[in-house]
């Protein structure tokens, strides 16, 4: 090596003055370039040599920092542990833990699941070292997880099938795999129902577990109002009843026929597990436009060419600020999950809620914070008061909605959760539906 070093200096003496001055000062512009970034992408790009397709190296890319965008777009942003601040977030050892939970669809990895909830890159990467299996995840199959209280990932559950049950349990350096084979019988059964009195008297009658009635209130709540129901209405249920060896049974509902009204409403399980009617439409609620209930000034409008107030720079406005006085309620636009729960310099005390595989809603510059992440939120529901925190001219609150991972303007863009299936799930589905609707038949 000194060899080396020796004959690069000796040849570059020969070089003329004029040509050595320029190559010192690009190596100069090179290192302070490099030294100038404020973002390591080491674990990224060790990932990235570990995919194994070029589908799992895209969607990594997604997850890269824009240096360029300010505030960054910190769903998508390997988390920084100096960010995160637990007595500013007013946050504690002892705080109640969530159940996330997963189910797999096209193009899901383990990676592309677990890093939108903020997990280290470190203990995915761990899992996957460990355990080469979790690589091969399967439409369809399901993964759930917890945390510790500092959130590193803490217990880990893979459902392959009904009989094949994989848990990851953190130890000393790694995690400790048991896989259980549960011996179970299935059979579908076809229940039938007149009300006679309430509703939850009458299905229990029928045969349905308390399980099952509330699954079928919660399914067709935002279309029915059971207190309203009429004596003689009717409803039928296909519900899979799944035994297992110790004599615990579980249920789930496949499918529901509902007649109130001299109208039928229907629901049917897809294979993601969520439930639409008989056109593959969600039965969930639609947005709403703002995340506030009083009506308050627009202070700033989306403007991807926004000139900063208190930088002077063209840095994009990905959503409108709302001059709203600090202590404001401020309210999840839609059901979700909360999935980023943090705090830095420039969006303060912030919010990101995950609707569907589409729709994320952002909320910045919070006084306080009434969610953890993890918790599922419903439409209307308080998730924090407005403040001035981060980077603010003043009391206001920042609201961002994005669509398949792109800002769009909350203003315009066409805000509706009833989304469908498209393509060969809504061709399964429909399938499905056709399958089951005879079974839904009065007597």
């Amino acid at each position: 090596m000194q060899k080396i070093i020796q004959s690069f200096f000796l040849t570059l003496s020969y070089l003329p003055r004029s040509y050595r001055m320029i190559l010192g000062s690009l190596t100069m512009l090179t290192l302070i370039i490099v030294s100038w970034r404020p973002y390591s992408y080491f674990p990224i790009v060790v990932q990235l040599a570990s995919c194994t397709s070029m589908l799992e190296y895209i969607k990594l890319l997604a997850f890269m920092p824009n240096n360029n965008d300010i505030p960054v777009d910190h769903i998508f942003r390997i988390p920084n542990n100096d960010l995160f601040n637990k007595n500013k977030l007013n946050e504690h050892v002892n705080r109640k833990v969530y159940l996330n939970e997963h189910i797999i669809s096209i193009g899901d990895t383990l990676s592309s699941i677990l890093i939108q909830y903020g997990i280290s890159i470190m203990d995915i990467m761990t899992l996957s070292w460990q355990y080469p299996a979790l690589r091969h995840l399967q439409v369809g199959q399901s993964l759930s997880w917890t945390l510790t209280s500092t959130g590193n990932l803490k217990h880990l559950t893979w459902k392959l099938s009904h009989q094949d049950i994989r848990t990851y349990d953190r130890i000393n350096r790694g995690f400790k795999e048991n896989i259980s084979n549960i011996n179970r019988w299935q059979n579908t059964v076809i229940l039938h129902g007149q009300l006679n009195g309430s509703f939850v008297n009458s299905a229990r009658a029928a045969g349905l577990t308390m399980s099952d009635i509330n699954a079928v209130i919660t399914v067709l709540q935002r279309q029915i109002d059971f207190r309203k129901l009429r004596k003689g209405d009717q409803f039928s249920v296909l519900a899979l009843r799944d035994i297992r060896n110790d004599s615990k049974m579980k249920s789930q509902l496949l499918g529901i026929r509902l007649y109130t009204g001299s109208k039928n409403y229907y629901a049917f399980r897809a294979d993601n597990g969520k439930f639409y009617n008989q056109d593959a439409f969600s039965l969930a609620h639609s947005f709403m436009r703002f995340p506030i209930m009083q009506k308050y000034r627009i202070s700033s409008k989306f403007n991807l060419n926004r000139l900063h107030p208190i930088t002077k720079r063209i840095i994009p406005h990905r959503g409108i600020d709302l001059a709203v006085p600090i202590g404001t309620p401020v309210l999840a636009v839609g059901d979700g999950e909360v999935v980023v729960r943090k705090t830095d310099n420039v969006a303060g005390n912030y919010v990101t809620i995950r609707h569907n595989r589409q729709y994320v809603t952002r909320y910045m510059h919070l006084k306080k914070l009434l969610v953890q992440p993890g918790q599922k939120v419903k439409r209307g529901e308080r998730i924090a008061l407005s403040g001035n925190t981060g980077r603010s001219t003043g009391p206001h609150l920042h609201f961002e909605v994005w669509i398949n991972q792109k800002a769009v303007n909350p203003l315009t863009v066409q805000l509706s959760l009833k989304d469908e299936l498209t393509g060969i799930d809504r061709i399964k589905y429909l399938e499905t539906v056709k399958r089951i609707l005879p079974n839904l038949q009065f007597n």
